[in-house]
């Protein structure tokens, strides 16, 4: 008897020791919703996250069920939050909101990365899909990372949400805390240019016959530099101190031979330039910069003159960018506008278009850009008003046309804003006919203008803008703006369009949006680009690849040191710009990384290589998975430097959103 009394007792302390300590534990742990978390800190690609209800504000409903907890937010959206190692698990129900169930592109993937390591990935959820439960342990995990990615096919419709989401934790409560741009330093990669003279700029170069011509000879080196121009036509004068070329194209049609010189007091060089006369233009793409992302609704004819004049100060002339381009905004406003100076009448007695009073002098203010060397771009609309509601140029096309080019612009974005409003149904003849129009009136037109098509994607228009609006680019997609950081996908959409590109014919994804910018087009809201110095590099480099316009849109006065390399790497560039007009695709992807490939003019092959991961990884270039064979010399374009010879493969450990931007020579 007394030892069972003994055995019970032993066993009755000890069921209450453990339920002691469970209970201490249980009262230890804590819950924090995520929708009671700093929501400002979640990006989303499209308005803004929401507690408690989906991101258009309705309740958060997944496969018929509604949660009264959860963040309803938008693809591409991230989270960082600090648990501080003091977390357990992470809870939530995922999935796309049927406020979208019957949107057919909504697409998208959920996963989660701690500390640099993934814990979880979804499958492609698809609108309609039944939700995911998610259910994983986070302990000692310092930072989790909660993101939302889009499919290849786009943001559109992708309205995600985490419902029901916990964090179980002990000690100090999680946080939310700003994406960590900051503790990514801004390492500059390439080397300054030489103080010896270096000529950029294409190879070729496209004019009508019989035209204006203007064309500045992109050169780095110290100055003052001496130029020269060989078998330059009798038509055209090159200023030998400051390397511009003006005049007449000749009228005879063909192709003109040129060699430019260019000589200081440490060095002379010198580049073959072919100018070929004809009916095609931009057989490189365009390069230079639009005020849209920076400026909005509030550009001026002094901001215009101060771009320009930053162009050149900056150096980004002697790389080639060219065209300062004005967006919507520089006619008069309707009365729907709230901005009362902008506002006036339309046109004048003649049908002309009336600039707003922050344009006086339009013939002044080309003057003033071409005597510079550089191109002036301008802005209309298919319909009978703009996107901020500012005069079109519906049923005066050809009179606007006239106007444009009298005042001298060189480039014209014809945008498609309010045609909605005019269009009767959407047909694919319907949706061509203002841009055949437009074309046709710009390719008579008694100067070079540059046709640039911004009606996205809905028309397909990179089947027929060449061939049948004699238009030189298009926009392949909507509003960057929108999807910065979702650049990569951005990308990958533009460049499955790659049997379309070529001499005279580019597909445009849109701005550079790099240092400081205005993404969303508020006023006065001006701020640091949202991407890490790697991911800039990525950006760059893909919009290269690509064979892209290079048109950037920020603040040229306030560029820094890290920008200004990022945006002027001669041999990056040269990639972009490359004769034979290639545009490069990706051609593997796995682990979380991809490689694109790009065919060059002289037989040697540009390479992307690129990490999609949250952390660093190494990266492997197979040549037989790129079908390459024999061996090549690699060379560095970030960084201007051969870095030895590739006879199988490659490997290289990148960062996070990093990128290694390879040329391979044949050897």
């Amino acid at each position: 008897m007394s030892f069972n009394r003994k055995y019970i007792c032993a066993a009755i302390c000890t069921i209450v020791f453990f339920n002691l300590v469970a209970a201490c534990i249980a009262d230890s742990q804590k819950t924090i919703e995520l929708s009671s978390m700093d929501l400002t800190k979640m990006t989303s690609g499209w308005a803004n996250p929401v507690a408690n209800k989906s991101v258009a504000n309705n309740p958060l409903t997944l496969a018929g069920k509604v949660y009264g907890s959860g963040v309803g937010t938008h693809a591409t959206s991230t989270m960082f939050i600090d648990l501080k190692g003091q977390a357990e698990r992470f809870t939530a129900i995922a999935g796309i909101d049927d406020e979208v169930k019957n949107a057919p592109e909504a697409s998208v993937i959920f996963q989660i990365v701690g500390d640099g390591k993934k814990l979880f990935k979804s499958h492609l959820i698809k609108a309609g899909d039944k939700p995911i439960k998610i259910n994983i342990s986070i302990k000692k995990i310092k930072t989790l990372i909660l993101m939302v990615d889009s499919d290849i096919n786009g943001i559109n419709s992708d309205h995600a949400d985490w419902a029901d989401a916990k964090i179980t934790y002990t000690g100090e409560a999680p946080q939310a805390i700003d994406r960590p741009r900051l503790k990514e330093k801004a390492v500059i990669l390439t080397p300054l240019p030489s103080p010896k003279p270096k000529i950029n700029g294409p190879l070729v170069y496209g004019a009508r016959p019989g035209h204006d011509f203007i064309y500045r000879i992109p050169t780095t080196g110290t100055r003052p530099i001496a130029f020269e121009a060989e078998n330059l036509p009798p038509t055209l004068n090159l200023d030998k101190n400051t390397g511009i070329i003006t005049g007449k194209t000749p009228n005879e049609i063909g192709e003109y031979n040129i060699t430019f010189k260019a000589r200081n007091n440490l060095a002379s060089t010198q580049k073959t330039f072919k100018l070929i006369v004809g009916d095609t233009l931009a057989l490189t793409p365009p390069m230079g910069w639009n005020h849209w992302y920076i400026h909005w609704i509030y550009i001026t004819d002094e901001l215009i003159r101060e771009t320009a004049q930053k162009m050149v100060e900056t150096g980004l002339a002697d790389f080639g960018y060219q065209y300062v381009s004005i967006d919507d905004c520089w006619t008069t406003a309707s009365d729907e506008h709230s901005d009362d100076s902008r506002k006036g009448i339309f046109r004048d007695a003649q049908g002309n278009l009336i600039p707003n009073k922050y344009f006086p002098d339009m013939y002044a203010m080309t003057d003033y850009i071409h005597s510079l060397g550089l191109k002036a771009g301008i802005y209309t609309t298919a319909g009978p008003l703009t996107c901020t509601r500012f005069a079109g140029s519906y049923q005066h096309e050809k009179q606007d046309v006239e106007q444009i080019a009298a005042w001298g612009f060189d480039f014209l974005k014809h945008d498609w804003c309010s045609y909605s409003e005019i269009i009767k149904e959407y047909t694919l003849p319907e949706m061509k006919k203002p841009y055949l129009l437009m074309g046709d009136i710009i390719r008579k037109a008694d100067r070079d203008i540059v046709f640039n098509i911004c009606q996205g994607p809905m028309a397909e228009v990179w089947k027929w803008g060449q061939q049948e609006a004699y238009a030189q680019s298009w926009r392949t997609g909507g509003d960057l703006g929108n999807e910065l950081i979702d650049y990569h996908n951005v990308a990958r959409r533009n460049a499955a369009l790659k049997d379309y590109s070529h001499p005279g014919s580019w597909n445009d994804p849109d701005y550079l949006m790099v240092g400081k910018i205005n993404p969303r087009s508020y006023p006065a809201e001006k701020r640091e680009c949202p991407l890490t110095p790697n991911e800039q590099y990525s950006y760059m480099s893909l919009w290269c690849l690509m064979a892209s316009p290079l048109f950037l849109s920020c603040d040229l006065s306030e560029l820094d040191d890290f920008t200004i390399n990022l945006i002027c790497n001669a041999e990056v560039i040269e990639i972009d710009q490359d004769q034979l007009g290639k545009e490069g695709y990706p051609v593997i992807t796995k682990n979380e990384s991809e490689i694109w490939k790009k065919d060059l003019y002289d037989g040697s092959i540009a390479i992307g290589m690129f990490n999609l991961a949250e952390f660093p990884q190494k990266v492997t270039l197979n040549l037989k998975d790129i079908d390459l064979k024999g061996q090549y010399k690699m060379r560095d374009l970030w960084r201007q430097k051969d870095i030895g010879t590739i006879k199988n493969s490659y490997t290289t450990e990148i960062p996070r959103h990093g990128v290694t931007l390879l040329r391979l020579y044949p050897k």
